[in-house]
């Protein structure tokens, strides 16, 4: 299911502990592992989604067939749609259709230090502020932080660019281009993601918090995140697949920089950044070449 073999599940069940990602850490004792779908959700009120962008719309058309589907749905999902541009919460208000209420987790969270109880803040967004903090005060602990927000569209943004940008700061540190080059490009592309989210309906402010810089520092900066992963593997001659292959994960970003790009393009957004990182994945353009082309783009006030 979503790339997961049914024998990493079994072994996942029998370890008690994620075999493959996780082999240093024990699951709680509550939590039980199961391939089938509705024994998983059966009779559960609140469901948390973690599963790839795409992956996101089946899973929710899943949920509505339940004889007593969810009355509260949230996910930790990150990234556009590919095939219509939405955003997660869109796509949920399509599949669900307002019979549940819901919700998104987002922020600078790398799954191994959250594990291991390292201190980590992340974003609850909702419509439904009370639905909100009800969720942020369930995950919370003395380690674990939630901040709650009614900037859905906003956290969504953050949690979709920042990816794109992870790859571009991987490719350019491959390429030895050092720490300035790296903060350069961090800083223009959370404007291109501010942009790209106002354009959308966010509030501006929601980029300068843990869902959108936090989020797009962390991803940009740290060898965990497989998208600057990806980036590194693009710099040092892999092609597109070889680098893919190496990560041995889904790769969000590959999936977002056509995603952004294009709904950009239709709000006449201007992404210099995501444009060439598409160009080198999608076109075959030489990293080496995309930042030139960046470089050489005609001055403009900051």
């Amino acid at each position: 299911m979503w790339g997961i073999e049914t024998q990493e599940i079994t072994a996942m069940a029998k370890a008690h502990r994620n075999t493959t990602y996780l082999p240093e850490v024990e699951f709680p004792d509550g939590l039980e592992v199961t391939t089938e779908f509705e024994e998983a959700v059966s009779g559960a009120k609140d469901v948390l989604l973690v599963v790839p962008s795409h992956a996101f719309r089946e899973t929710l058309e899943r949920l509505t067939v339940l004889t007593a589907p969810p009355e509260f749905v949230a996910w930790a999902t990150k990234g556009f749609e590919a095939e219509t541009g939405l955003l997660p919460h869109q796509v949920a208000d399509d599949v669900l259709e307002s019979k549940a209420t819901t919700a998104v987790l987002s922020g600078p969270t790398f799954a191994v230090e959250v594990a291991l109880g390292l201190p980590t803040a992340i974003t609850v967004a909702s419509s439904d502020q009370d639905n909100a903090l009800r969720l942020a005060q369930g995950i919370a602990s003395d380690n674990f932080r939630a901040y709650t927000s009614n900037d859905v569209v906003g956290v969504e943004v953050g949690g979709a660019t920042k990816n794109v940008l992870a790859i571009g700061a991987g490719i350019s540190d491959g390429l030895g281009f050092g720490a300035n080059t790296r903060i350069a490009l961090v800083t223009r592309g959370l404007m291109e993601m501010t942009r790209l989210g106002l354009a959308l309906g966010a509030q501006k402010d929601t980029f300068m918090g843990l869902s959108g810089m936090g989020d797009l520092v962390l991803t940009c900066t740290d060898d965990q995140s497989r998208n600057r992963r990806f980036g590194l593997g693009l710099a040092k001659g892999a092609d597109v697949e070889e680098a893919r292959k190496a990560i041995g994960q889904t790769v969000e970003g590959y999936y977002a920089a056509r995603a952004v790009r294009d709904v950009a393009a239709r709000l006449n957004v201007e992404m210099p950044i995501v444009e060439e990182i598409y160009k080198v994945i999608y076109e075959e353009m030489s990293p080496q070449e995309a930042v030139i082309r960046l470089m050489r783009r005609p001055l403009s006030p900051e």
